[in-house]
């Protein structure tokens, strides 16, 4: 949209204190600086006005649809499809319809909607390659490069001069997470509007997702200096304050709200900060006041604020109500942003709620919203965070069932697991006592990955063995320690593994002579064991006591009592 100075704003609204008509321009430019309130009213008194007016038809669809307090898709949607019915043919109204099409994952009826508009038009109206280019980057199941590939049409065009169509590129190639091509584009929109405060912390938001804080800072900051009225960066600067410096975020916010619409999304805003002072229980009640007031069209993240805040303040079960009202009324396929998304961190919570509470059979709840935390982040160091936190509770109330569970999903995120992550996969389920499970892993997946390493083979012995009986009657780890020695002895660094290699030829003669009765396998394993540390005294020792001579036992004398009573 083009962009009005807030000088010029004021000037065509206020003269003598009259508020005078409102124009689509006007109320574009509300939608510029996010004041989305400003905005519906004033397109709303521009359809009462004139009920026909196509461009505040399209422009009000708009704000319905990225209203952050009160957003209205359906709403959108039947705006555009009544005013479509007398007005089939109107590019804008089209292009309008497309994008709620979009947003409902309608990619095919989407795309013809647009092709029609922009043939309409000859392909040479800014502004409705503008709004097909919006469309295409703002839904999630718009096709970036399309959007480019329309922008990209729309400067070609005849004494182009349109910083917006720049941003939508800017944004389009931020879409396909080319952050230079999307710098790029911003510049050149600064180009043509050096003033322009969204080009700038778009810039920013680049460097902020790359956490380049040399040059995400400087930007955000440089758009409230270009126009002190753009409300969207100061909320960047507060948010990114938020955990780091509660003075500065908190004179961020003040700026924000005096250059925002009130209502809902300000309080949100506000009871933010209280939970960022460390008035969690005053955070809880403004949250619970905004549920109260406004019912189901409160955002769900404040159900979330009042259980992290209960959860602060001890009280479990006004955490546990809260937080599950949070994951019934959350929107996870909307893309609707923090106010209405899961996150990792929320799944964390829940199960940390549970894991607090008295009962074992309420903490074991506690493990599906830990492995929900693991499948859903995307970050390592975060997975391996959750799951260490899940196991410590899982060794606790003893559920091996959960530990291997837990390994496991961590395991399975891991893109490119290394032999160390096998390795912790493994050991986690041997710790917790899933023998079978580390045998699983150690015998059939370490022994095949990593055969050059002796750590498969010494685990898969020790799970075996495992899941013997204490006398290790069932031989089950026979092969497996037949297998670590042999392995043991053949690599360079043999002597390293001595201990390992020794204790193996232990168990494999202990279970030949106490169980298979078979005295020279079991000579032969200790003779094994003199081959690789000739001074062992106790295979020395067993030897002498397993080759010596069976000790003769003189028979009992025959007495008289003896043989008077063979005799009765």
């Amino acid at each position: 949209m083009r962009k009005l100075s807030i000088s010029l704003l004021l000037s065509v609204t206020c003269i003598g204190g009259t508020v005078m008509a409102q124009t689509v321009e006007q109320g574009k430019q509300f939608l510029y600086y996010e004041r989305y309130k400003s905005a519906q009213d004033a397109f709303e008194k521009v359809l009462a006005a004139n009920p026909n007016n196509i461009d505040a038809v399209y422009w009000l669809g708009q704000t319905m649809i990225h209203r952050k307090d009160t957003r209205d898709t359906a709403g959108a949607k039947a705006l555009y499809q009544k005013m479509l019915v007398t007005n089939g043919s109107a590019p804008l109204l089209l292009v309008g319809i497309g994008h709620v099409e979009l947003l409902y994952g309608e990619t095919k009826d989407s795309r013809q909607r647009f092709e029609t508009a922009i043939s309409l038009t000859k392909e040479k109206d800014v502004n409705v390659l503008n709004a097909v280019g919006y469309a295409n980057t703002d839904a999630k199941a718009g096709d970036a490069n399309y959007a480019i590939q329309k922008l990209t049409l729309a400067t070609n065009t005849k004494h182009f001069n349109n910083a917006e169509t720049y941003v939508l590129l800017g944004d389009a190639y931020r879409k396909l997470l080319d952050g230079g091509n999307a710098v790029l584009n911003y510049q050149k929109a600064l180009s043509l509007d050096p003033k322009l405060a969204e080009a700038k912390m778009k810039i920013g938001i680049i460097y902020l997702t790359q956490n380049n804080r040399d040059y995400f800072l400087p930007a955000f900051e440089n758009a409230i200096t270009l126009d002190p009225a753009y409300a969207p960066a100061y909320q960047q600067l507060f948010l990114y304050w938020y955990y780091r410096d509660v003075n500065k975020a908190s004179a961020y916010l003040d700026k924000y709200l005096a250059n925002s619409d009130s209502g809902p999304e300000a309080e949100y805003l506000k009871t933010d900060m209280l939970a960022a002072s460390g008035k969690f229980a005053d955070a809880r009640t403004h949250a619970q006041q905004l549920i109260s007031q406004l019912g189901d069209k409160v955002v769900p993240r404040m159900y979330r604020m009042v259980a992290y805040a209960s959860d602060t303040l001890g009280d479990l079960a006004t955490a546990k109500d809260a937080m599950t009202n949070f994951f019934a009324k959350a929107d996870t396929s909307a893309d609707r942003g923090l106010n209405y998304a899961i996150q990792p961190t929320d799944y964390e919570e829940f199960a940390k709620i549970y894991a607090r509470m008295p009962d074992s059979a309420s903490q074991s709840q506690a493990f599906p919203y830990y492995y929900k935390a693991i499948a859903s982040d995307t970050l390592a160091a975060n997975k391996e965070k959750y799951a260490n936190e899940g196991l410590e509770l899982s060794k606790k109330l003893k559920n091996t069932e959960a530990t291997g569970k837990l390994s496991e999903a961590v395991y399975s995120s891991i893109k490119d697991p290394t032999n160390s992550d096998l390795y912790k996969y493994g050991m986690a389920n041997y710790s917790a006592g899933n023998f079978r499970k580390a045998d699983t892993i150690f015998c059939g997946m370490y022994e095949s990955k990593y055969p050059a390493e002796i750590y498969g083979y010494l685990w898969c012995a020790k799970s075996k063995q495992a899941q013997d009986d204490s006398t290790n009657s069932q031989g089950l780890a026979v092969d497996a320690y037949e297998k670590l020695a042999q392995f043991a002895r053949s690599i360079p660094d043999s002597a390293k593994y001595k201990n390992q290699i020794i204790s193996s030829y232990y168990y494999l003669a202990s279970y030949y002579n106490d169980i298979k009765k078979d005295k020279q396998k079991a000579i032969g394993y200790m003779q094994k064991v003199l081959e690789v540390d000739p001074n062992n005294t106790s295979a020395k020792n067993i030897i002498a006591q397993l080759t010596a001579p069976p000790r003769r036992v003189a028979p009992a004398p025959k007495g008289k009592g003896y043989a008077g009573r063979s005799g009765r």
